[in-house]
């Protein structure tokens, strides 16, 4: 399974009060709503069900508008289905089915068993939760247009759903402001099920989720920051191995779109997912984003955003920010180098160098730049965000670290029990610095690792060699070394040699 862990912008000027609301009230309402949606739900389908095989035995009896419309839907939709309920030798589906089965209804007893269904249908309409605040497309009620993105049908609905808003969100919501934000936000949900009603504008469906809404945020967020890489996390065998990568959103994004795309053209109405919602508000908050950005209202809301932030830039950063918002790449440049002669340990400096030097594709700098943000992590004691800098700078093809920096990732990547990625670090930390009294000990914690985490014996036994042959100071570490190999020879087999039962 893929999902989305991080991408590159997490860090907002503020906190992200807005997103944080909008997810505690969506939990907030679920946990108050989930019991009477599945009540309503189980109640709704039992009656649905029974006047569909009253209707395909009793084609004659006369179903009321809404029932009609119900009855219609689904033959245009599931053909085949309908004909199999029809059939009078199929398998009994409730105890109402079995006595609708063992009976010979004459025409005005299947009128009244129908006019009964149909009450107790429509008393269900008027009066239901689901009914009124889930979007139906069939005579949608306007005030579900906004309700239903707040509903969810069970847990891993609504927790996949807050994790999708409050990454695409919180960003969106720093760009735009606590006002224009959740308006996007609101106007993407109703656009989305605008939508599905268009394509869907029969069905009798509920749709419910904050995912139509969300949806419109990753529109806008395409728009917006179309070069953030995302960080994806694939897991697989039951969440026993894990594999991270970055993957620019103007990738991962569209392809989400055309999967969405695919799906809704394969998948009806009654498949479980609004897909074409989905599409609707990924289109909606596109647009948004383009609009807010052409008509100067993001702009206005960045500037009233920083006249409110109690961090006040230095005005080199500040000249800087309006340079790379003017698309001055290279003079933005020049300003943070002159900030960062004066402070070279300001992370806003060195972080807008970075964004500065993307634009550029100047990846040399981008190098020296991330392992000066590793650096600054580090002794900031941001490790999270360290390994981050670190990962883009391998990608780019950096190969050495300061020593203590690198260090102190080495023990960082040990404390997550991410033993290969530590046991790599390590051997590569040593073999960097061949002479430095760093080599031994960076090779020796390979070693170990690779004995007592991951059963490579003869890695292990090399890497303690290494350690035992370098020319580095490493007397303090010599008994480890001599203890390490000693290990590795009692696990090692011998050729020729068989054990005993």
């Amino acid at each position: 399974m893929l999902i989305p862990v991080a991408h590159e912008n997490l860090r907002g000027r503020r906190w992200p009060y807005v997103s944080i609301v909008l997810i505690a009230l969506n939990f907030f309402i679920f946990l108050f709503t989930i019991g009477t949606m599945r009540d309503d739900m189980q109640k709704s389908g039992e009656v649905q069900l029974h006047i569909l095989l009253l209707s395909a035995h009793y084609p004659e009896a006369t179903p009321t508008s809404d029932a009609f419309q119900l009855v219609e839907s689904f033959k245009r939709e599931h053909p085949g289905v309908f004909e199999q309920l029809a059939a009078p030798n199929r398998e009994v589906l409730d105890g109402w089915d079995a006595r609708q089965l063992g009976s010979n209804w004459s025409e005005s007893q299947a009128d009244a068993e129908m006019a009964r269904l149909c009450a107790e249908f429509d008393d269900i309409h008027d009066h239901s939760f689901t009914w009124n605040f889930a979007f139906h497309p069939y005579h949608p009620k306007p005030w579900s247009y906004i309700t239903a993105n707040f509903l969810h049908w069970g847990w891993l609905h609504i927790i996949f759903n807050m994790w999708f808003l409050w990454l695409a969100g919180t960003i969106l919501e720093d760009a735009w402001g606590r006002v224009v934000y959740p308006i996007f936000y609101l106007v993407s949900g109703a656009g989305a099920l605008l939508v599905h009603g268009v394509v869907f504008s029969g069905s009798m469906v509920p749709v419910a989720g904050a995912s139509t809404a969300i949806a419109g945020l990753m529109g806008g967020f395409l728009a917006r920051f179309p070069k953030t890489k995302i960080k994806l996390m694939w897991i697989w065998f039951f969440g026993l191995g894990r594999y991270k990568f970055f993957v620019p959103a103007y990738v991962l994004l569209p392809l989400w779109l055309v999967i969405q795309l695919v799906w809704g053209l394969l998948s009806g109405s009654a498949g479980g997912v609004a897909y074409w919602a989905h599409v609707g508000g990924f289109a909606f908050g596109m647009v948004g984003a383009v609009v807010l950005r052409a008509t100067g209202i993001e702009r206005a809301m960045d500037q009233a955003i920083e006249a409110k932030v109690s961090w006040t830039p230095e005005p080199r950063l500040a000249h800087a920010t309006e340079l790379l918002l003017e698309g001055q790449s290279d003079a933005a440049i020049g300003e943070l180098q002159l900030e960062l002669a004066e402070n070279p340990d300001s992370g806003e400096a060195l972080e807008l160098l970075l964004k500065a030097q993307e634009k550029l594709q100047d990846f040399n700098g981008m190098k020296e730049t991330l392992a000066n943000l590793c650096r600054h992590c580090v002794t900031s004691g941001e490790l999270g965000e360290a390994r981050t800098y670190y990962e883009q700078y391998v990608n780019l093809g950096g190969e050495r670290l300061p020593r203590g920096v690198w260090l102190e990732l080495c023990r960082h990547y040990e404390k997550q029990e991410e033993w290969d990625r530590a046991a790599t670090e390590y051997e590569k930390l040593g073999r960097a610095n061949p002479t430095e009294r760093v080599a031994v000990p960076s090779l020796v914690s390979a070693a170990r690792i690779n004995l007592t985490k991951l059963s490579r014996v003869e890695k292990a036994e090399r890497l303690f060699k290494a350690a035992e042959a370098s020319t580095a100071p490493h007397l303090d570490s010599d008994q480890a070394i001599q203890e390490g190999l000693k290990q590795c020879a009692a696990a090692i087999p011998k050729m020729g040699v068989y054990g005993t039962q």
